[in-house]
């Protein structure tokens, strides 16, 4: 199981760079893949590749499976290629070299952001359709700060565009008035002329 890709969510696949290597292209292909995230370092540039540029749409991220890598700054990345994908009715598989740290991280932050859920769900989630996942213990802090961001960013773009000037009005300490507010300032001065 370990060395085969697992289907994590529809249309989304999680798994080992063997599941990606050229004697896999008709597995590949059953699934119906068009889109591949091949995560790598520079030093395994030369084994984990892009295998079929010709077939299938690939994203290639340059990540170390080290604890003091930042992988926050992968997640819009890896967010906007998979909806895109999944949009078009394709399908995506993501993998590093064992399919266990690095691409399982990128496919938790994906599930949170996606589906407004904590760190520790997404994992659960993931680990329960591929249980060899383990990313490393920097990447799982960073999954955790995450949280708080994707979160704040969800709350904003739930609120209207009068609840957002209030709120950043308030948190800026402004005195800026609304339209509204002005509007009626000017009647009751209006009122208070004429009367």
């Amino acid at each position: 199981m370990r060395r085969e890709m697992q289907e994590i969510l529809p249309g989304l696949f999680l798994g080992p760079y063997s599941s990606a290597m050229k004697s896999k292209l008709p597995i590949l292909q059953k699934h119906g893949i068009t889109h591949v995230i091949c995560i790598r370092q520079n030093i395994e540039a030369n084994f984990i590749k892009p295998n079929f540029q010709q077939l299938f749409r690939y994203l290639v991220l340059d990540i170390a499976d080290n604890p003091i890598e930042n992988i926050i700054r992968f997640f819009p990345t890896t967010k906007e290629f998979i909806d895109g994908s999944l949009q078009t009715g394709g399908k995506v598989l993501v993998h590093g070299n064992a399919g266990i740290s690095r691409s399982a991280a990128l496919v938790i932050a994906y599930i949170m952001e996606t589906f407004g859920v904590k760190y520790r769900d997404a994992f659960t989630y993931v680990q329960e359709r591929r249980f060899c996942i383990n990313p490393n213990a920097g990447f799982v802090h960073q999954l955790q700060e995450y949280e708080a961001i994707y979160l704040a960013k969800l709350t904003i773009q739930m609120m209207s565009p009068r609840q957002l000037e209030r709120s950043l009005s308030v948190s800026t300490g402004s005195l800026k008035r609304t339209h509204e507010e002005d509007e009626e300032i000017a009647n009751m001065q209006a009122a208070a002329q004429n009367g």
